[in-house]
């Protein structure tokens, strides 16, 4: 893809990965807005990426909807045109004795909220416009504790493996629903591994440098529908299974 008049959305932006891969999108020539929802921390990133931002709690349906409209009209007013790629980088982790048996209603949809409904939302909001344009990419981040295959995939921490499980057929779902590329638009869900963030700790085996790379790869690869694949989950720019 070229960079020249691209823009993108970045969710979880003011840090790790979302911070990263915002990152990456900058150097790579777009014009990217970030959403976080702790303001201060928010603008500070924001700063230091050169780039535009707006403070929102992704738990809010409805909040979270107007920002994703306020920030395509000021886009329009720029003349940035059809939003370019839509990075869904936010999460959170569940309570770690989250059993299914042991969650109370309150931790459950508090982690569903955030990692899976937020996701509908703000890709039910977008995507239309992108998909009419019969172009556009969205990136979800997913995780391997999400994948219903291999080692680790199930046990404890239930709201978070069923919302990430939940993102992965969300992804997979929209893929067959505009095309599965050949119309132009792209849709992928990425595992970024356990990196350095706020959420993996200090002492994670990857950095979150390391974790976003996949993400701005697919937002940013050269894709022929012919040869090239999307509505997939990818670990280190190769496939995995769901």
């Amino acid at each position: 893809m070229n960079g020249d008049k691209k823009w993108a959305i970045v969710t979880g932006g003011s840090r790790g990965l979302g911070f990263e891969t915002a990152k990456g999108l900058i150097a790579a020539g777009f014009t990217v807005y970030i959403i976080s929802k702790d303001e201060k921390r928010l603008a500070q990133s924001a700063q230091t990426l050169g780039c535009q931002y707006r403070a929102v709690d992704v738990a809010d349906n409805k909040k979270l909807r107007q920002v994703l409209i306020e920030i395509t009209e000021e886009a329009s007013s720029k003349d940035l045109g059809i939003l370019d790629v839509l990075v869904l980088a936010h999460g959170v982790m569940s309570e770690k004795m989250s059993k299914t048996l042991r969650t109370n209603d309150d931790e459950w949809r508090r982690t569903l909220s955030i990692n899976l409904d937020s996701v509908f939302t703000a890709v039910n909001q977008l995507a239309p416009a992108m998909t009419d344009a019969r172009k556009g990419r969205v990136v979800v981040y997913s995780a391997c504790l999400g994948r219903m295959s291999g080692p680790g995939t199930h046990g404890g921490l239930a709201p978070y493996r069923i919302s990430k499980a939940g993102v992965n057929a969300f992804v997979k779902n929209l893929s067959y629903e505009t095309g599965l590329g050949a119309r132009g638009f792209l849709v992928d869900a990425i595992c970024p591994g356990h990196c350095r963030t706020d959420m993996g700790g200090e002492d994670a085996p990857r950095s979150a440098e390391q974790g976003a790379d996949t993400a701005i790869w697919l937002a940013t690869r050269d894709f022929d529908p012919t040869k090239n694949k999307t509505g997939l989950l990818w670990e280190d720019r190769q496939v995995v299974d769901w």
